[in-house]
């Protein structure tokens, strides 16, 4: 299994970063896809979640910013970040589980599911 991030980088607030995370070793429709961020010292949290069977989730501080696609034929899951902010600074990880896309967005849990290593994000002011 394997879920590789990219598209990482450093951009001005207001700007904008399109991640991509390509996945392989599993069945990429059978499981939820998500989003998740860690900012140094603060803990892991769930961005944004999708599966082939429930709408999307945002956190409500990405909701309208942020958009969450699939594109299944190629297993790859992406993260278009819009109106970037410096508190969006975090190195983003993509992850696959098992459940809702609410569930598994804010239950966040590294001991289980698929897990990238991750691409950084920098926000500057």
């Amino acid at each position: 299994v394997q879920l590789v991030e990219s598209g990482g980088g450093l951009v001005q607030a207001g700007g904008s970063l399109r991640l991509s995370c390509t996945t392989s070793g599993f069945a990429f429709e059978d499981y939820t896809i998500g989003w998740f961020r860690q900012a140094p010292g603060k803990e892991r949290e769930g961005v944004s979640c999708i599966s082939s069977t429930a709408g999307p989730y945002y956190r409500d501080s990405v909701e309208g910013r942020f958009t969450i696609s699939t594109h299944n034929a190629v297993n790859t899951v992406y993260l278009q970040m819009d109106g970037l902010k410096p508190e969006d600074t975090a190195v983003y990880y993509c992850a696959a589980d098992l459940g809702m896309p609410k569930f598994h967005c804010e239950i966040v849990s590294t001991s289980t599911g698929f897990w990238g290593q991750g691409t950084q994000v920098t926000v500057s002011s």
